[in-house]
């Protein structure tokens, strides 16, 4: 079960949440985020992967953000084609897709990037770009038949904990952690993070053994 956590930017704060067992962390490099990283911080995760968030990004200024945060995926939140994807994985980077589900039909647009992409990610659908801190329905994913691994966002809390526990679906791979681990934004509450990682992964060790 990979956990990613997202909207990180000060130093301390990301060495705190590299130490929760985060497998993934994510920077955002949207200007109109309130989580927008200007400039690199003095410290950068070496315990885990860093993803980069952009949307609508050129191809050129993605791969020199990926160059100088040393990024491993590239997670893209906007119009991106799938030849665009296809361009950054030339590069040798990871690509994660993000659609925004409502409904079962907004799955249908994950069509065309299978194969492509490394994996997908699932956020509620919400006005503009970015989290809503809401959940979706994840009864809508029964429709998702795609060989493409996906992470399942949006509106992901301490308290939905055991809704999470009983959610199944075969290509479920991971959870992206955002807002509802927050104290402000862009900083987390790295104990809650905690107890959240070491639940969430015991329910993938008790299901594979």
């Amino acid at each position: 079960m990979i956990v990613k956590v997202c909207g990180m930017r000060e130093p301390e704060n990301i060495r705190a949440v590299e130490q929760c067992g985060t497998d993934w962390m994510g920077f955002i490099f949207f200007p109109h985020s309130s989580r927008y990283v200007a400039q690199c911080p003095e410290y950068l995760p070496s315990g885990c992967k860093r993803v980069g968030v952009f949307v609508n990004e050129r191809t050129e200024a993605i791969l020199l953000k990926a160059k100088q945060f040393n990024l491993h995926y590239i997670q893209l939140h906007g119009k991106e084609t799938p030849e665009q994807c296809r361009k950054l994985k030339a590069a040798g980077l990871g690509t994660i897709k993000v659609f925004s589900i409502s409904r079962a039909e907004d799955l249908q647009p994950t069509i065309c990037y299978e194969g492509i992409c490394d994996y997908f990610l699932f956020d509620t659908a919400c006005p503009g770009y970015g989290g809503s801190g809401k959940a979706f329905d994840w009864n809508v994913l029964a429709a998702y038949q795609g060989n493409t691994p996906f992470l399942l966002s949006g509106g992901l809390n301490p308290a939905g904990i055991e809704s999470l526990k009983a959610f199944h679906h075969p290509a479920w791979a991971g959870v992206d952690l955002n807002s509802g681990f927050e104290t402000a934004p862009g900083m987390k509450d790295a104990t809650l993070l905690q107890t959240f990682i070491e639940q969430i992964k015991n329910k993938a060790y008790n299901e594979q053994n």
